[in-house]
């Protein structure tokens, strides 16, 4: 029997040079939003699962210079890019790297004081069983920050239907693949069916309009980078057309140059303690 694994059935962005390197411009785009909310300041060591290409890690690293990180990621394509991007760490001794899987964690019990988990619950089948994995290596007192996608708050004006339609279809492939765009939502009953306590949850959002005009050109910008990073896979299994793809970067250009365009997205970060 093979053994079973928490991975959904593919992998909604895939793994080009091109999109580990948005991955880098993504962590950035949300860092004022999400680290103000993480203190990791009484924390030594915490594991990271789902690390990726490291990008996550840096920002921990740059906000809490005496924390040692155990980065651990089932794709040995991110986990490459990782290593060479955080080679002085490693050296360091600040941040290990391995490529594993989150439900079979091969660290003792009780063996870190947090950890850290950003977009991974999205791309799994099993959510509940991996937060107990997590659970098992924290130590009694310890401390999880949960960031995950909530997709059914993306918001734009003006109207730009072929966007909402490519939207529609990027989170129902998600669905599809066994993964799951809005389990963000379901955060704090998972964390608590996992057996943690003390559950916390926290609505962050990027809303931009009139009153910040550079900041909203530049999240467009980035928005359609996300959208496009789905693109080829949609088209492959005739999710989408060509003609809807151009014609959904055309509408976010659109409203990049509106003088009154708005766009929102929401998301949810949890905060949870192990006893």
């Amino acid at each position: 029997m093979a053994k079973k694994t928490g991975l959904a059935e593919g992998y909604i962005h895939g793994f080009t040079k091109d999109e580990q390197d948005r991955l880098y411009q993504q962590a950035r785009v949300h860092e004022e939003v999400i680290f103000p909310q993480i203190d990791f300041g009484s924390a030594k060591s915490i594991i990271e699962v789902g690390s990726g290409v490291g990008a996550q890690t840096k920002i921990l690293l740059e906000r809490f210079p005496h924390l040692n990180i155990q980065c651990v990621d089932a794709s040995k394509t991110q986990v490459a890019r990782a290593r060479q991007e955080l080679e002085n760490e490693m050296k360091s001794g600040r941040v290990k790297i391995d490529a594993g899987d989150a439900l079979h964690l091969k660290y003792k019990d009780n063996a870190f004081d947090g950890a850290f988990i950003c977009w991974l619950l999205e791309h799994v089948q099993n959510p509940v069983e991996i937060l107990e994995e997590v659970k098992r290596v924290l130590k009694s007192g310890g401390v999880i920050y949960c960031n995950e996608v909530f997709n059914a708050t993306f918001y734009v004006h003006p109207y730009s239907p072929a966007t909402l339609k490519y939207w529609f279809e990027f989170n129902d492939q998600q669905w599809s693949l066994k993964g799951d765009p809005f389990v963000g939502g379901k955060l704090a009953n998972y964390l608590m069916e996992a057996g943690f306590q003390n559950v916390s949850t926290k609505v962050l959002t990027h809303q931009y309009d009139n009153r910040m005009p550079k900041k909203r050109a530049a999240f467009i910008d980035y928005w359609t980078g996300l959208l496009l990073s789905g693109a080829k896979g949609l088209i492959d299994v005739g999710r989408v057309t060509p003609a809807i793809v151009k014609e959904m970067t055309r509408e976010l250009q659109t409203l990049k140059d509106d003088p009154n365009s708005v766009i929102f997205y929401s998301w949810i970060l949890a905060r949870a303690e192990v006893y």
